[in-house]
């Protein structure tokens, strides 16, 4: 990534247009949304309120190319569906501008790589929209692993545009083995270890970062575990989140219990890890199987403060309201085996909370003991 001087400043103008153009298309909705309502008085009652999460940790406002869903209409979809934190994720890895893909799936051999262009958006478009409910965070998805020396400058940009407006790092890119045919390449430890001046940055500020690290494929099912241990290994004192727990539709077959015990040993020696829940892969690959779905909630109700729930929706213009709907339904399925305590910290938000280092509360379950 080359980082031209002023251009940060170019951008924003430019964007700033744009995004008062893209802003302009809003839903109607209820602050909460047709009974989907976070209890706002005494405690949380299970029985009665619905259990998609109140949280969407991993939700990605703009597409891999092509038009995205407007920024105020995507805020109305959370509204609406009782979503009222959420974090705001760019696509680190774009498609070329002068690509007419929206999905890189669909256009093997075209290069995506890092850019900052849609932080940039939507850091203009909040500046715009000003949203109080849903609360956002906005995150950093610019960072190319494989090149970090780039990644303090493109910080200090952002500093110097958006001054104390991005709070989380990530969705980025360890290893992504759906990008291989886009000329997407793993880190190595060498690149790992030269993230320290970044991961300092992000540790300095309590910026907690979301990394996309495959554990393998079906074939090989841990090759690139190697890697967030080493990750894992060198950055203790970081606030780290993986992506999906390491699960991918290239890894559909691995054995629960397997998969169990190497988040349980990981989690178990280093106290900064945190597993993100989003993406409907993991539903549909795993906790929809038979007797599958209560061997992670068991796993989960032992580690009830170190997870954190997303759809992983990606917001491109063919999707609307009901596609976001059915996968915050859909993500949001294991909730409902999970025990009171995981329950409060991961579907109402607690660990979300806890992360951000913000002083919110999530509401008490009824009856929780």
């Amino acid at each position: 990534m080359t980082i031209v001087p002023g251009s940060a400043t170019r951008i924003s103008r430019r964007l700033v247009i744009a995004g008062a153009a893209l802003t302009a298309v809003a839903i109607a909705a209820s602050p909460a949304g047709a009974g989907r309502a976070l209890a706002e008085h005494g405690c949380f009652d299970r029985a009665r309120e619905p259990y998609t999460s109140v949280v969407d940790s991993h939700l990605h406002f703009r597409p891999f190319g092509g038009r995205p869903v407007p920024f105020e209409e995507l805020s109305g979809y959370l509204s609406k569906s009782g979503v009222h934190h959420a974090s705001i994720y760019g696509i680190g890895q774009m498609l070329p501008v002068d690509s007419g893909c929206t999905y890189y799936l669909n256009c093997p051999g075209t290069p995506v790589v890092p850019s900052m262009k849609n932080d940039v958006a939507n850091a203009v478009n909040y500046l715009e929209a000003k949203p109080k409910d849903p609360d956002l965070t906005l995150s950093m998805t610019f960072m190319d692993l494989n090149h970090p020396e780039t990644i303090p400058p493109g910080i200090a940009l952002y500093d110097k545009e958006f001054p104390g407006m991005f709070r989380w790092a990530g969705e980025v890119n360890l290893v992504k083995q759906a990008l291989f045919p886009n000329h997407h390449t793993s880190a190595t430890s060498e690149n790992i270890k030269n993230w320290a001046p970044f991961m300092k940055v992000l540790r300095d500020r309590g910026i907690p970062i979301t990394i996309h690290s495959d554990l393998g494929s079906d074939k090989e099912p841990v090759k690139y575990l190697h890697l967030m241990e080493e990750t894992l290994r060198r950055y203790p004192q970081n606030k780290i989140v993986w992506a999906h727990m390491g699960l991918s539709k290239e890894l559909s077959t691995m054995d629960p219990d397997e998969h169990i015990s190497i988040m349980t040993r990981l989690l178990d020696a280093h106290p900064g890890l945190n597993l993100d829940l989003s993406w409907r892969v993991l539903e549909d690959q795993y906790f929809s199987k038979p007797g599958v779905r209560q061997k992670y909630a068991e796993f989960l109700d032992r580690y009830p403060t170190r997870a954190i729930p997303g759809t992983d929706f990606v917001a491109s213009r063919d999707k609307d309201y009901q596609v976001y709907e059915q996968e915050l339904e859909v993500t949001s399925r294991i909730n409902k085996a999970l025990g009171d305590k995981a329950f409060r910290h991961i579907a109402l938000g607690q660990n979300y909370f806890r992360l951000l280092g913000l002083k919110k509360e999530a509401p008490e379950v009824c009856g929780a003991g």
